[in-house]
């Protein structure tokens, strides 16, 4: 079990004995699912970079500019939105933490079986 207040305050404390001025921990880690906490002290960014096949980011604590396509948008603590499909970035506009969960692969089968289902009803 993992408590993600003590996640959020570690994850902070990380990032401000950082360099880089962030942090981040993946604590999560079951076959393609993948949940990080990440912690960004403001200011600090996570470069473009590209996007799994599907992703969700929620502010824990904080606010944040999720860039990509369109010129991105302003999250705040309680937002959850889903991570842009093409190359995208995260700028901390405070000092900020996110739960990022993200699938790293989807099946073709998995999609296929989805479609035929839909397609009969």
């Amino acid at each position: 079990m993992v408590n993600l207040e003590t996640l959020i305050r570690d994850q902070l404390d990380d990032a401000r004995a950082s360099a880089h001025g962030r942090s981040a921990h993946l604590f999560v880690h079951d076959g393609p699912l993948r949940q990080t906490v990440i912690a960004l002290l403001a200011g600090t960014a996570l470069d473009e970079h590209n996007a799994p096949p599907a992703a969700s980011l929620q502010v824990l604590r904080g606010r944040v500019r999720l860039t990509g396509p369109g010129g991105g948008q302003v999250l705040t603590t309680g937002h959850v939105a889903a991570v842009p499909h093409a190359r995208h970035g995260l700028q901390a506009l405070e000092d900020s933490v996110v739960l990022l969960t993200a699938v790293t692969e989807v099946r073709e089968r998995a999609r296929g079986v989805a479609a035929s289902a839909a397609a009969r009803t």
